[in-house]
């Protein structure tokens, strides 16, 4: 973060003489002279813009020798402490500046840094964070790099990557049969094959990209079709704020966002008009933004003109490739050629995505850029606890005294090659941090591959289960400083219950270590398991099973909805399955409702990512309508609400068919339903705030990353006098439950033998 050469030329500037160093636990400053109060005071109030000042303490010392001058010593390490490593940086301004300036010695030299921005988190094998432990250790300094190295007034003073043509990292180009491309200007190269509608791996800061042009519809289709990638929607690179007006609509947030010295991938409303092919975000009202963030970027970018396709360098499902021998092998089915260099990726790191929502920032999926700088709390970790995460979107979270280290993006733990990148990102972050857990936490379902990893584990280690929706709940108490009973709504696909079934439309009363299933959405069977989740027609069938019976054909007689004749030949199946209880496990799921209504309204029967359905289904509401459906809250005759509220979906899913059955426009149903959502969730809370006194509500589940019902929920609930909580610095999807999951076991672990 270049502060090391901030201390030194403030202390030259106060006259002071002593010195600095690194340290495992931060930066250690000795000073002596008559200045030092204003030394300390614009240490506090002007550091370098990219460091983070955590504490500061100081102390007088009796005895020390006298200096003669300040000077910056040799990094210390001690074992058991830890610092912080800082996340990968955009390139910066001066950068960007000397890249494109014909007269400097980096003149388009792919591989420029300085102290304020460049390769970190993504290089770094251990700490404390020096060129010796860090990928650039192969690299020796020519004279000119070495001076600027070794020189406290340049900006380059210290800065771990520095390089040039001279010395530094190369660029090659290769065709997908591995052979050299010869050319002198691999980057020229590589920005014709893009015009000419090639697909190219480009290696980046935590991995390959795959890249073609975003305006080639049949570029990106082909992109799709090799990468078995066929709906979830491709990021698009764009060279400056100006193109992305262009195509999107963008706020001063919005805008602030896509600038930040994280560059995330900027969820943007598509303009009425966009003239990016539909197959890049299919039936999605948001196209996925982001700016170059490394100068191999901004050179190919500004080169080729255009705005490009960059996704994960992998096929659907893995991990992103990012060691040279594995990319080459898996992505040359996918890839016509490599733009590859001689700079290892020490750790793979994805994108980061955001999205703005009510002027405020919501993380998507927390990576590059934000990785691993911890979540800062206001309590502390007696012991040091490993969080293992969920199934989906996993993370996970090193905890120890007030910092929660949440992991970048693993993914879904559904194959090999993804377990071995999250057991490989643990003991990463295990050496990085000097922290040995004493205890685990770990979701309660057992064929998670991340329970089964917290059981494979040292039996001397303490093992704490945490139910899925309570970690959804404290993830989000504990990243807004809340630590006393809340009302929890936790709405997602689905989380494994305390009896033993699928919930996930949740409402609890709950705090760090306890929490009381105070409502929940009425069961409904899952025909088929987990594949219910990848086929929602199912889901479908079991609502109106649920009501009619086996007089379900009567609904064909009206042909309402249209893919009950389409599906004709397995209805019987399902009606056995479901009327036997044969494979069909209950859940109390929204996300599953959700799917149910989408198929329903033959918006999408199948799906090929997590929430498509939803995202369909919200693409398609009125803005306009305020109308909602009627629903029923079971109390069970007991007004005290001592035992858990039963809402009951039935009426809204008969008000859904008999609007459909009268030629209602799916855009109103769908805003209808949208809307039930909302007066249930409000309905609920009222309940639970008249019998529990708690007017505080914390929002969290994947369910909430719908703009539609977030925004106009959070409106109701104010209006309404709640103190409504939801997420900023962690997903509210399943990327974010292992902070909670660290939290509950601290707190669980203070009363455990």
């Amino acid at each position: 973060m270049g502060f090391r050469p901030f201390v030194y030329n403030l202390a030259n500037k106060y006259n002071l003489k002593g010195f600095c160093l690194n340290d495992s636990r931060g930066v250690l400053i000795e000073v002596q002279g008559e200045l030092i109060d204003r030394f300390i005071e614009e240490i506090k109030t002007s550091p370098p813009p990219l460091s983070r000042i955590e504490g500061l303490t100081s102390q007088m010392l009796a005895g020390s020798e006298l200096y003669k001058d300040f000077s910056i010593r040799e990094s210390v390490s001690h074992e058991g402490d830890f610092t912080f490593v800082s996340p990968d940086i955009a390139t910066c301004q001066d950068c960007l500046k000397e890249l494109f300036d014909p007269m400097d010695r980096r003149y388009h030299y792919p591989f420029i840094n300085c102290t304020n921005c460049g390769p970190r988190y993504s290089i770094t094998k251990d700490i404390p964070y020096d060129r010796s432990k860090t990928t650039m250790d192969c690299f020796t300094m020519c004279e000119a790099c070495e001076s600027e190295y070794h020189d406290p007034a340049n900006r380059r003073f210290h800065a771990q990557p520095n390089a040039c043509p001279v010395c530094g990292p190369q660029l090659m180009l290769l065709n997908n049969e591995v052979f050299a491309v010869q050319t002198q200007d691999p980057i020229s190269t590589v920005c014709t094959l893009l015009q000419d509608g090639k697909i190219v791996a480009v290696k980046g800061l935590g991995g390959y990209h795959l890249a073609c042009d975003a305006l080639n519809s049949k570029s990106v289709s082909l992109l799709r079709k090799r990468k078995y990638r066929e709906d979830k929607p491709f990021a698009v690179m764009m060279d400056t704020i100006d193109t992305v007006k262009q195509f999107c609509y963008i706020n001063a947030k919005e805008e602030a966002l896509l600038l930040f010295t994280q560059r995330p991938i900027v969820l943007l409303r598509k303009k009425s008009d966009c003239t990016i092919p539909h197959d890049i975000a299919p039936d999605n009202l948001y196209l996925g933004v982001m700016l170059p963030y490394t100068p191999l970027h901004h050179l190919i970018i500004r080169e080729s003109g255009l705005p490009l396709v960059m996704t994960s360098g992998n096929v659907s499902d893995e991990p992103i490739a990012y060691k040279d021998n594995e990319a080459l092998e898996r992505l040359k089915g996918i890839a016509d050629y490599f733009l590859v260099h001689n700079r290892d990726i020490f750790m793979r790191c994805d994108d980061s995505v955001v999205k703005v929502v009510e002027d405020n920032e919501m993380i998507i999926r927390r990576s590059r850029g934000y990785a691993p700088f911890p979540v800062r709390l206001q309590y502390a970790f007696p012991k040091p606890v490993l969080a293992c995460g969920a199934f989906l979107k996993n993370t996970f979270c090193l905890a120890r005294g007030n910092h929660a280290f949440l992991s970048h993006h693993i993914g879904d733990l559904e194959n090999t090659e993804t377990m071995n990148s999250y057991e490989t990102a643990i003991e990463h972050y295990k050496r990085l941090f000097s922290i040995e857990p004493e205890m685990i936490a770990y979701d309660l379902h057992p064929e998670y591959l991340s329970t089964k990893y917290a059981h494979a584990q040292n039996d001397d280690i303490l093992k704490i289960g945490v139910q899925h929706h309570h970690a959804h709940i404290v993830s989000c108490m504990a990243e807004n400083g809340i630590h006393h009973k809340v009302i929890g709504v936790a709405f997602d696909g689905l989380g494994y219950g305390d009896d033993g079934n699928f919930w996930g439309g949740e409402f609890l009363v709950a705090d760090f270590s306890e929490y009381e299933r105070a409502g929940h959405l009425d069961y409904v069977p899952m025909p088929g398991g987990e594949k219910s989740i990848k086929e929602p027609w199912r889901m479908a069938i079991s609502y109106l099973h649920h009501m009619y019976g086996n007089d379900i054909h009567l609904l064909r007689l009206f042909n309402t909805p249209k893919f009950i004749k389409e599906k004709n030949d397995k209805l019987e199946i399902l009606f056995k399955m479901l009327s036997r209880k044969i494979n069909s496990p209950l859940t109390s799921s929204m996300g599953r409702l959700f799917d149910g209504v989408a198929s329903l309204l033959d918006l999408q029967h199948s799906v090929n990512y997590e929430g498509q359905a939803a995202i369909k289904l919200e693409s398609i509401a009125d803005e306009h309508e305020t109308g909602y459906y009627s629903f029923v809250i079971n109390t069970n005759g007991v007004k005290s609400c001592n035992v858990p509220l039963i809402i009951q979906w039935q009426p809204v899913i008969k008000k859904i068919i008999e609007d459909m059955h009268h030629k209602t426009a799916s855009p109103i149903i769908s805003a209808r339903f949208h809307n039930s959502i909302v007066e249930m969730v409000v309905q609920v809370c009222t309940m639970l705030r008249n019998s529990k006194g708690i007017k505080d509500v914390v929002l969290s589940g994947g369910v909430f990353q719908n703009n539609f019902l977030f925004t106009r929920l959070v409106k109701k609930l104010k209006l309404q006098g709640f103190t409504v909580y939801s997420h900023k610095k962690v997903p509210s999807n399943d990327g974010g439950i292992s902070l909670g999951q660290a939290v509950i076991a601290n707190e669980r672990s203070k009363t455990c033998a």
